[in-house]
């Protein structure tokens, strides 16, 4: 494959144009093959991915471990290209229940440390508070990453789901790569302010979501049910008459992927990766076959006709429901 690259803000590394987000190979959205994962984080390196995210609490634990069994199984050429992104502060109880976030330094170094451990490596290229904790000024939370820098123990310094304000504070503290957050066709709350105020201070994005927890990649049906532990299961946009009405919306995508000759998904992904250079999608493939598709999205041109046509089909805050449950949303420093 042709090689994409795109850099992670004027501080951080090069990365391959699509990251692998590994949350769902770790029970988020039900039961995961774990050779299935494994091998799929291989054919991502194989192809050129560099960039693996995951969080510390994703099955608590589990998914770092994960991805250390498939670097450590990998080839040497590709374990060395490959950069894990940690998120790190949810708390959360045996019982997967969620309790907050805590950003305090001597929690943020505690977290780190585990997390070393549990990936069998030595550094953590790209460190990111998961969500603000309200208690604890961003200053502190990122001093603390900050001093890992200089300890060695993290490469770069990222963010997620914060706003402009608390971007701007962060990023005079220390250098930051890039904020993570949800950005989509029927996700684009970002455009507002949150995306200009990263480019004035050469911040880039990694985007999650690009398909919306699969919503729109073309393979949901109406009916379709999942397990109490399933995200879809209490996500609002896979409720009732919202799914109705999302599935509309990705029946218009559909029809101009069919004219294009490509599928649902790769419109979709097509469509982050035009947003900006600055932006590398994170595609959440828990099988091979799903992440050949989303690979294929980097052979898709969209010229501006096509993006008129497709911004057309799926307009700005088109989607029904928000992209969280109420709860969570309220933990949102971006949506504030």
């Amino acid at each position: 494959m042709t090689m994409h690259t795109r850099t992670l803000g004027t501080t951080g590394p090069g990365v391959f144009a699509l990251g692998l987000g590994c949350m769902g190979m770790s029970g988020m959205y039900g039961e995961a093959d774990r050779a299935a994962s494994v091998a799929t984080i291989h054919a991502a390196l194989e192809a050129g991915v560099t960039l693996l995210d995951t969080g510390d609490f994703y099955g608590m634990g589990h998914n770092e471990l994960l991805i250390n069994e498939a670097l450590r199984t990998a080839p040497a050429a590709l374990r060395e290209n490959a950069l894990v992104s940690v998120k790190f502060g949810a708390l959360r109880g045996p019982g997967g229940d969620w309790y907050g976030f805590d950003g305090r330094p001597a929690a943020v170094k505690t977290f780190a440390a585990y997390s070393l451990q549990r990936l069998g490596v030595d550094h953590i290229d790209v460190y990111r508070p998961a969500r603000l904790d309200p208690d604890v000024p961003i200053e502190e939370t990122v001093g603390a990453i900050a001093e890992l820098v200089e300890e060695g123990y993290v490469r770069h310094i990222g963010l997620s789901e914060v706003g402009a304000d608390t971007i701007r504070r962060a990023a005079a503290t220390a250098p930051i790569a890039d904020l993570q957050i949800e950005y989509a066709l029927i996700s684009r709350g970002p455009e507002r302010e949150i995306l200009p105020t990263l480019r004035e201070l050469g911040i880039a994005v990694t985007a999650y979501g690009v398909l919306s927890r699969g919503l729109i990649s073309g393979h949901v049906t109406p009916g379709q049910e999942y397990a109490a532990a399933d995200f879809r299961a209490h996500s609002p946009r896979f409720q009732g008459e919202n799914l109705r009405h999302n599935l509309t919306l990705v029946e218009s995508l559909r029809k101009i992927a069919e004219q294009k000759g490509v599928s649902v998904a790769q419109i979709a992904i097509a469509w982050v990766l035009s947003r900006g250079e600055d932006i590398v999608p994170l595609v959440g493939a828990r099988t091979r076959e799903r992440l050949g598709e989303a690979l294929g999205a980097l052979d898709v041109t969209l010229d501006a006709a096509d993006l008129a046509t497709v911004e057309a089909a799926v307009p700005a805050d088109a989607a029904a429901g928000e992209r969280y449950a109420p709860t969570q949303m309220a933990m949102l420093d971006s949506e504030r």
